[in-house]
């Protein structure tokens, strides 16, 4: 089996062992889990801010989403219907390393957030040298896009998708002699996929403009789909969202917008091949 590697120099490809194709992804893992590493150090070092105001934070009354969905929902005019009530939720560790193991979880993850991008900067100078010149000048300025992408998700999903849950889950009982009381594992093991669930889930345009290049997928095609994109797209902010219209409307609108900018981005791919391929003939 062989791979590619560019030449410095010439920028010519030459063939590449299977066996240096594995000491050079070794090189550029060991690179990422150094970043990550570091990003945990950064989360460690500010845990308590993080734990309190950025974990938690979904769990107070004075979170920013609360006030700003109130407002919203003030000045178009519905009352009270947008605002989330307190906030009635005790946390506790049931487990004798538990609040560790949660610790040590959100300085991993928060370094793997922070270092996103140099990880993806990474793994795209893993894949770079196997591209031809063509093929690396329509994807300049990949890293920035799906490092924003990421970021966009990542704060949708923390400020929108977790506190609709959160509130919904702390204030659902099915008898007021039940009280909710969380252990912090089950609260991190939610919000954390939600998190960076949302932060794949907006690499959709990315992930269809590359398989429009290629030829997989095309703009007539997402059309023609797209009432089935759609039901999928309700189906999965059934699962990651609370039981209620109002949420669902709010997880699905920005999916649906994306795939909107996914279609769009394949008529533009589409358009730039019929311009090139006009020019060969």
């Amino acid at each position: 089996m062989s791979l590619f590697k560019r030449n410095s120099k010439s920028g010519d490809r030459a063939e590449m062992s299977f066996i240096e194709h594995l000491d050079a992804l070794r090189g550029h893992l060991f690179k990422s889990a150094v970043a990550v590493a570091l990003g945990a150090i950064i989360m460690a070092v500010y845990n308590k801010f993080i734990v309190k105001k950025i974990l938690m934070g979904p769990t107070h009354g004075d979170f920013p989403t609360y006030g700003l969905l109130c407002k919203l929902s003030q000045k178009l005019g519905l009352g009270t219907k947008l605002c989330m009530t307190k906030i009635n939720v005790m946390m506790q560790s049931t487990a004798v390393a538990g609040q560790f193991d949660v610790y040590f979880n959100i300085i991993l993850i928060g370094g793997f957030i922070l270092a996103f991008p140099y990880v993806f900067w990474q793994f795209w100078k893993f894949t770079k040298p196997a591209l031809t010149p063509k093929e690396l000048k329509n994807t300049r300025g990949v890293i920035f896009w799906v490092s924003l992408l990421f970021f966009i998700g990542v704060f949708f999903g923390y400020f929108v998708i977790a506190p609709y849950t959160i509130n919904f889950f702390a204030n659902f009982s099915i008898d007021d002699n039940i009280e909710n009381k969380w252990t912090i594992a089950s609260y991190f093991n939610t919000i954390v996929p939600l998190i960076l669930g949302a932060g794949l889930a907006f690499q959709l345009p990315l992930v269809m403009y590359f398989l429009a290049k290629i030829g997989v997928v095309s703009a007539a095609y997402l059309r023609r789909v797209r009432k089935y994109a759609i039901l999928i797209m309700l189906i999965v902010a059934g699962i990651i969202t609370p039981p209620d219209m109002l949420s669902q409307i709010v997880c699905t609108l920005p999916l649906m917008l994306l795939y909107e900018i996914s279609i769009l981005l394949c008529v533009k791919v589409e358009k730039r091949q019929k311009k090139e391929e006009a020019e060969w003939n």
